[in-house]
Parts: C-alpha cells; sequence; structure tokens
C-alpha cells in the first residue's frame, strides 16, 4: 500500500505568519496579537545580539531542567 502523504520537514514551521502548514495557525486571542507581534519584533531585534544570547545561554544553564535556585531579586 502506498502512502497517501508524504514527510513534512518541519524545519520550514512556523511561516512568517505563524502557521504551522496549511490548516495550522496561532491560537492567541485576538486581543494578545498586538503585544504577539511585538514580542515577535523585540526577537528579531535582539536573537543575534551577543550579549542577549550569552545572557540567554547563562539563564537556561541556570533555571531549565532543574530545580530552580535561591535568588536574590534586586531592586
Amino acid at each position: 500500500m502506498k502512502a497517501m502523504h508524504s514527510p513534512v520537514n518541519f524545519s520550514q514551521f512556523p511561516d512568517q505568519n505563524g502557521h504551522f502548514g496549511r490548516y495550522g495557525g496561532r491560537f492567541v486571542a485576538e486581543t494578545l496579537m498586538g503585544a504577539l507581534h511585538e514580542l515577535n519584533d523585540a526577537w528579531r531585534e535582539c536573537r543575534n545580539d551577543p550579549d542577549f544570547l550569552a545572557e540567554l545561554d547563562a539563564d537556561l544553564a541556570r533555571y531549565v531542567g532543574r530545580p530552580t535556585p535561591l535568588y536574590h531579586a534586586e531592586r
């Protein structure tokens, strides 16, 4: 029996509109779309900044996949 669909290459998703294929999309309340666009613009602006990436790597190493350590929250 022949397969009806060819495998999907998910590395090309989401597209520029945030869609995952023909039927997939963003499941976000319309009232949050402005904030989501602002967040997307900020990510595009800082994703190649070495200082930002160093801070992100440090936070990922410190907080992801392990219990959160005590942290002195400075004002």
